[in-house]
């Protein structure tokens, strides 16, 4: 564990794990990582798996967690690796990348934390592949919970694992997480605003109250809104009977 760390929390880390890699250092610690040495799609002749993850671990931030995320990110292709689908793919490598990640990271004896953090980054590191696609609200608003408090990690990681020369398409890239990004913001705020109304709108007050559009109904939504801040969600007829009562101690 010291050791790794001691590697990846160096600012630019590139050249100790290469360095690591090829003195064999790294098969005493992490064995499955030269098995990334390979052509991701040896037809096309695309990026070789281990530079790509050395690229993506440099990039991002000096954070144990983030860094152990990106050295295991890709760590399940080589087990997923077919051809068997009209070109290469790797189906369902995240999961298994996570697995991996959990079994080494546990074997090196990093902290329980830090090997669920890493396991659930790795899992989640391909979702936002379907972005480009077109997502519902609800599909962002599932993104951001299934991510939780490690929301803001895996953006950074999802950024970080574009090392493409292709500018446009890295463009690209960084505006659809841009996107995502405000999309979850405003959905939060929304949820927020939502939230924050209470019981009864100012139509169903003035139905009750039989009153017409005017302070006296801004000053129920007010008395309502203090009770959802301070009890929750109340059912609507206990609402109207509190609604009466505070109407008659005006009236």
């Amino acid at each position: 564990m010291d050791r790794l760390s001691e590697i990846l929390l160096e600012e630019d880390c590139a050249e100790g794990l290469w360095s690591s890699v090829e003195s064999g250092e790294m098969d005493d610690i992490i064995p499955e990582l030269s098995r990334l040495e390979m052509e991701q799609d040896p037809i096309h002749k695309h990026k070789d798996v281990l530079a790509h993850t050395i690229a993506v671990v440099n990039k991002t931030k000096p954070d144990i967690v983030v860094r152990l995320a990106a050295l295991f990110h890709d760590i399940g292709k080589p087990d997923t690796r077919s051809f068997s689908h009209g070109g290469v793919t790797f189906r369902h490598h995240e999961e298994v990348g996570a697995r991996i990640a959990r079994k080494r990271l546990k074997a090196l004896d990093f902290p329980e934390k830090v090997v669920q953090q890493v396991s659930e980054l790795v899992r989640l590191s391909g979702r936002f592949k379907g972005y480009a696609d077109g997502w519902s609200d609800s599909a962002v608003r599932r993104y951001a919970r299934d991510a939780g408090p490690l929301l803001g990690n895996l953006n950074h990681l999802i950024r970080c694992d574009c090392t493409t020369r292709n500018r446009a398409k890295e463009e690209g890239i960084q505006a659809a997480m841009d996107d995502l990004e405000i999309r979850i913001k405003d959905l939060a705020e929304e949820e927020r605003i939502k939230s924050e109304r209470p019981g009864l709108d100012g139509d169903e007050i003035m139905e009750h109250l039989d009153l017409g559009p005017g302070r006296e109904v801004g000053q129920a939504l007010k008395f309502l809104l203090e009770i959802k801040r301070e009890e929750g969600d109340i059912e609507k007829e206990e609402l109207k009977r509190r609604l009466n009562s505070w109407w008659s101690q005006r009236s």
